[in-house]
């Protein structure tokens, strides 16, 4: 499997029109920031300005608009907070364990324990629109303005506000003083624009999950103290001025010993976000990849990971290299590698991730990450609503980039992503699995979320592959980049992609594995052989419909292989293995508990029949798959 994947991805979208996205009266909005901040690396406190343009592109008139203020999360009282306490399984980064009088473990919000000058917050002042103050609410993580002037549809308008922000002590992927000792992972740190789209306002508080933004570009300047050198999204624009590891080669960057700041000025363009870290003690690595791509690797100077992380950069070129070939071409000149924050999570250009890890745990988070790039930072779907599109998808392109890169051994006829099927078969096991259409942040619990997202989002796409065939799934991703990157695309836009790219009907199968919690199972039910001739009765024991694949195996070793198409694609898939004879047979109506069909022998006796051999359908009982004569 593991040769014929490698093959398959090299398949030419040459015929692919570039386009934004497609779908007749698209719109999104825009935003353009000019954002000025210093930073008191003592106080970890910092003030800055906010210049906003906003472009209405909507046929809306817009009479209010909302900013996340995410750092208000790590209150105590907040609603993070209150979350951590009641869901069963809180994450373990940010809860404190400890025996109770009784004996008994308890588990207490490590934001609950957070003193005044350790909390997060964001305050916003002197906030304007076009010059004329507004008034404004805060609720949570939220802020709400009215708009002194209702903001009609294709204009724009420019706000322009003063904030003061404090960073909290490290509880949730932004904050101070890691436990790896890294002193600022700035993500999340800003007063971010709201994403109003075809669907309305998205203005959801921060309660640990997901995110939506604005595409628009970055014009940021963060002025702190000269002795710590910054990462993070965009380029550098005065890079000869700072140095850092920035300089171009041959240029000495001399830094007078009076002068105690540095401003780093960085533009990001065509982003929905923007990210940064700094630390006193960063190693900075600049590697060059494919298509004069620099590569920028930032790291604690410390003995103890400083092999690891020389030895990831030539690995992250390969993804690099990976992820163009697969998906499609990465569009910007720069990204970002940085050790800070509580794991790892992407940002634009740029992910933060822990940093004390043995190699290949190195480079997996960093394939992760880096995938991203493209499943969320260049298709922006709405996280909160479909994060298995993005988890997902990114699950699915990392785990088989590093499958591929890392060489593994033995490994040639191994389905990599075996273990997803039995992550999923767990959940679905437990009983209490939903939709992946439930909003990120109303998942029951944390397990829950992550096998939904990053397993079940991810076992969408390999049993896609089993549905319209490999050669099909990997055309689909390409064509889907191609179409809809920087831009909001829906599971709908994906869907009707791979109903483009192969032909078929895919409804069903959108709707039964995203909307529902419907599972698959498809048993042989009875065999019965006399003379020449075999007849076989197969039975649908799971709500959702599947083709099947269906294979038969003669004691003299030879094989034949029946396709039983489902009859809601009105579409079958091509044999995927061109060796074996295969007969396609009339569909299977859904409604129909069993399928029965007969064929010649030839004189040869059966030894066994599976369905699916492949073990790309998620079955949840494999023990009825198989029948041995």
């Amino acid at each position: 499997m593991k040769k014929l994947l490698l093959l398959l991805i090299t398949v030419s979208t040459a015929g692919y029109a570039q386009h934004k996205n497609p779908n007749p009266g698209y719109w999104q909005q825009h935003v353009d920031y000019k954002m000025d901040v210093t930073m008191d690396v003592e106080k970890f406190q910092y003030s800055g300005t906010q210049e906003l343009v906003y472009t209405n592109n909507s046929n809306d008139t817009l009479t209010k608009v909302f900013y996340h203020l995410y750092f208000n999360a790590f209150q105590p009282g907040s609603e993070m907070d209150a979350r951590l306490l009641s869901i069963s399984d809180p994450d373990k980064r940010m809860v404190k364990s400890f025996k109770g009088p009784n004996g008994i473990e308890k588990k207490e919000s490590k934001i609950s324990e957070l003193k005044p000058n350790e909390i997060g917050y964001l305050k916003v002042n002197d906030l304007k629109q076009d010059g004329t103050l507004l008034k404004t609410k805060v609720v949570g993580t939220i802020l709400e303005v009215e708009l002194a002037k209702p903001l009609v549809p294709k204009a724009k308008s420019t706000f322009t506000m003063k904030f003061d922000g404090q960073v909290p002590v490290m509880v949730r992927r932004a904050g101070r003083n890691s436990d790896e000792g890294v002193a600022l992972s700035m993500t999340q740190w800003y007063p971010k624009m709201a994403e109003f789209d075809f669907e309305g306002w998205h203005p959801d508080p921060y309660i640990g999950r997901e995110f939506h933004g604005v595409w628009g570009d970055f014009d940021v300047k963060i002025t702190l103290d000269k002795n710590y050198t910054v990462g993070g999204s965009g380029y550098l624009q005065n890079k000869n001025e700072i140095g850092h590891g920035y300089e171009d080669q041959g240029v000495k960057v001399d830094i007078p010993k009076k002068q105690k700041t540095l401003t780093w000025h960085f533009i990001a363009p065509n982003v929905h976000d923007f990210a940064w870290g700094a630390d006193p003690d960063f190693i900075h690595d600049k590697v060059m990849g494919p298509n004069n791509v620099e590569l920028h690797f930032f790291y604690k100077n410390d003995a103890d990971i400083k092999d690891n992380w020389k030895k990831l950069q030539p690995e992250t070129v390969k993804l690099l290299e990976f992820f163009n070939k697969t998906i499609g071409e990465y569009p910007y000149k720069q990204y970002s590698i940085i050790q800070g924050g509580d794991g790892g999570m992407e940002y634009a250009m740029c992910t933060l991730i822990t940093g004390k890890r043995s190699l290949p745990s190195l480079i997996g988070v960093t394939a992760h990450e880096f995938a991203h790039m493209w499943f969320q930072h260049m298709l922006a779907t709405n996280e909160s609503k479909h994060g298995w599109m993005d988890e997902g998808f990114t699950s699915f392109i990392s785990d088989f980039a590093v499958n591929q890169i890392m060489d593994k051994k033995n490994q040639e006829d191994e389905n990599p992503f075996q273990s997803m099927y039995g992550n999923y078969n767990y959940m679905v096991k437990l009983g209490h699995e939903q939709p992946l259409s439930t909003h990120a942040d109303r998942f029951d619990d944390n397990m829950n979320y992550g096998i939904s997202a990053y397993t079940k989002g991810a076992v969408f796409i390999t049993q896609l592959a089993y549905v319209i065939g490999w050669d099909n799934t990997f055309k689909t991703l390409k064509r889907y980049y191609y179409d809809y990157r920087f831009s909001h695309p829906t599971p709908n836009d994906f869907k009707r992609t791979a109903e483009r790219v192969s032909g078929a009907v895919l409804d069903w199968y959108l709707v039964d594995w995203t909307q529902t919690t419907n599972t698959i199972d498809y048993g042989i039910k009875n065999v019965e052989v006399k003379a020449n001739e075999a007849n076989i009765t197969l039975e649908r024991i799971g709500r959702m419909p599947m083709p099947i694949d269906l294979l038969v195996v003669y004691e003299d070793e030879s094989t034949e292989s029946f396709y039983v198409p489902n009859v809601l694609m009105r579409w079958s898939k091509n044999n995927p293995y061109s060796q074996i004879k295969r007969t396609v047979l009339e569909g299977w109506g859904w409604a129909h508990p069993t399928y029965s069909f007969k064929f010649d022998t030839k004189g040869k006796k059966i030894k066994a029949i599976v369905i699916d051999p492949s073990e790309l359908m998620a079955d949840v009982n494999k023990a009825n798959n198989a029948k041995e004569l």
